[in-house]
């Protein structure tokens, strides 16, 4: 079973992300998802086998699941849908390309967190709040919030991402704006933490990203709610105060963490094929709970 690491499609590249490779069609986008997986935001040398699939039915499973909130970029999903100068390329896209509608994306990623945990967590344990919100004392390493709470980023093309309060980002898109996505983000993360709560699974915390159309119209791209963007936890063995099992990247993330010799720059190292396939196992089980078919 080998990982896809890229795609060479006959159409100009609009882009190539740390997972996906997105195709310029004119007035439509086509989005790739390979198989390459980041931690850290380094790209590891291996990939996940499958992981585009995964990534791209979890995602669709999802855009659906709440397009009664906020409408979607997707325009088509299966390849018998595609526009026939793409149908030579069927086998290599079908179950992990999607045709959407271009937009132009907002400058921030919206965060909501429901539990403390990853860089929340850290900056809680210095100062007592997270991206300036204050929290009670006193909480553990994923604990629940007293409520989910709203913390966006900015959207670097390079490096980390900065977390950015609330005040920061009405500076880069207007308080109008602001509050529409902010308003946005904690209903799809309600949403989603519903459903999720119904398998068995608690959504820790997850990121948005928004899109104008030519219209103005604010609508949901990128992905969502997929265990790349998320961190899914089982409930039945969540425990504060410790990292619980989850259905996501933080398998990785564990593994890398433990690495005496590596300092979180590229070159990333190479990964052993029980982690390789730790986190694949994961991501199909994530699948599996809400009944998708990879």
């Amino acid at each position: 079973m080998s990982a896809i690491l890229t795609t060479n499609l006959p159409f100009p590249v609009f882009r190539r992300g740390k997972v996906r490779d997105v195709y310029d069609l004119g007035n439509r986008l086509l989005i790739v998802a390979t198989d390459r997986i980041s931690a850290f935001d380094c790209i590891m040398p291996e990939g996940i086998p499958d992981k585009g699939r995964i990534l791209t039915q979890v995602a669709n499973f999802w855009f659906e699941a709440t397009r009664d909130i906020l409408p979607n970029h997707l325009e088509a999903t299966e390849v018998e849908d595609f526009p026939a100068e793409l149908k030579p390329y069927a086998e290599q896209l079908r179950g992990r390309a999607i045709l959407v509608r271009r937009t132009a994306p907002l400058p921030v990623e919206c965060v909501v967190r429901g539990y403390l945990a990853g860089s929340g967590l850290k900056e809680y344990e210095r100062t007592g709040t997270v991206c300036g919100i204050p929290l009670p004392a006193g909480l553990r390493n994923a604990d629940q919030l007293p409520g989910p709470i709203f913390t966006p980023s900015t959207k670097a093309e390079e490096g980390h991402d900065e977390n950015i309060d609330f005040s920061a980002m009405v500076k880069l898109i207007g308080r109008e704006m602001a509050v529409r996505v902010k308003e946005m983000s904690l209903a799809l993360y309600g949403r989603g933490r519903e459903l999720a709560q119904e398998r068995g699974i608690l959504l820790a915390d997850t990121k948005f990203e928004f899109g104008l159309l030519e219209n103005g119209e604010l609508i949901l791209i990128d992905e969502a709610l997929t265990p790349d963007s998320s961190r899914y936890w089982l409930a039945d063995g969540w425990q504060p105060g410790a990292n619980p099992p989850s259905l996501d990247k933080q398998f990785l993330r564990d593994y890398l963490e433990a690495l005496p010799d590596w300092n979180k720059l590229p070159p990333a190292p190479h990964l052993p094929e029980a982690v390789i396939q730790g986190v694949r196992s994961r991501y199909l089980d994530l699948a599996t709970r809400f009944g998708i078919q990879v």
